[in-house]
């Protein structure tokens, strides 16, 4: 079943006029943010075709991407690699979750948020649904933002650092990327604390005689 607009459509009956949805993308990867959007609906201009974003072909979430930004109203924010660092990728992909749903340009009566956990410091009314990308519009849209966005700078990136194939791995841990990183090392962009990264800083020193 694809998504549908019964979850909005429940919060309008209540008197909730603007719902909001928010996904974010990149806790995975062994580099580079975590990226949110945050997106608001019009229940009259709703581009065909709205799905969880990793069921679309990248060419297909590039050109709903565009149609949500020309009809919907939307905010991209993101969490960088020292805060992943620095807190965790959880509550990163929280920290970009509120600052999506903080730049939009007037707060939203409701939240739907994709998970099962309220972001910390999340202070409007909201509701959790698990696999929301493929249940919520709403939710849906913000997923193809962010990914269409995070992909972006993921390619924008591997033109700096040739050779780890971000630019069709996104900084997910491929063979080629895990090969790239023994073979021309750490970037900046890697989070050092991922487990794969980790071990390659730290590898024990080799007796030799």
């Amino acid at each position: 079943m694809p998504p549908d607009f019964s979850f909005e459509t429940a919060a309008h009956a209540r008197g909730l006029s603007r719902i909001c949805g928010v996904d974010e993308v990149g806790r995975g990867p062994l580099a580079g943010p975590v990226t949110a959007a945050a997106v608001i609906l019009d229940p009259a201009r709703i581009p065909q075709g709205l799905d969880d974003s990793k069921k679309l072909s990248a060419k297909r979430r590039a050109a709903l991407a565009e149609q949500i930004h020309a009809v919907a109203e939307v905010c991209v924010a993101h969490a960088s690699v020292e805060e992943i660092e620095t807190n965790n990728i959880l509550r990163a992909a929280h920290l970009a979750m509120i600052r999506a749903i903080a730049g939009l340009r007037v707060p939203p009566c409701h939240v739907l948020v994709d998970g099962n956990m309220v972001p910390r410091g999340l202070n409007h009314p909201c509701e959790t649904l698990v696999g929301g990308d493929g249940r919520s519009l709403t939710i849906a849209a913000a997923s193809i933002v962010a990914k269409v966005e995070r992909d972006r700078i993921m390619g924008d990136l591997a033109l700096a650092h040739p050779g780890y194939g971000w630019e069709r791995n996104a900084g997910y841990g491929t063979a080629q990327h895990k090969a790239a990183l023994l073979d021309l090392g750490v970037t900046p962009h890697h989070r050092r604390k991922f487990k794969p990264i980790h071990n390659i800083l730290y590898q024990p020193a080799i007796a030799t005689d």
